[in-house]
């Protein structure tokens, strides 16, 4: 009888992941237009933030399509910032939204 070998593989050690340094240019205040003032507040913030404010208002007032949860039904202050468009993408949105920060 051949004596069993014992399979004593040990498990490669984790690597504990660096924390991703957040992008400055991401961080860094920004002007905010007037018409997108109406909805998020006219106070400098970062883009981060000015994409969270967006969403929590579209979310607020029930403004994602039902179909098609990635476009946004815009109501008469998202117009404004969406060039009169009823309907934008999720994608379109943020291109759109950039035009009002300086």
């Amino acid at each position: 009888m051949a004596a069993k070998k014992k399979a004593a593989k040990k498990a490669p050690a984790k690597k504990k992941a660096a924390k991703r340094k957040p992008n400055a240019a991401f961080m860094k205040p920004m002007k905010i237009s007037a018409e997108l003032g109406a909805i998020i507040g006219n106070s400098a913030m970062p883009r981060t933030e000015v994409t969270k404010k967006i969403w929590a208002y579209i979310k607020k007032h029930g403004l994602q399509d039902a179909k098609n949860k990635r476009n946004i039904n815009a109501d008469d202050k998202l117009k404004a910032i969406f060039g009169n468009k009823k309907q934008v993408s999720m994608f379109e949105m943020t291109k759109l939204v950039s035009k009002h920060l300086s």
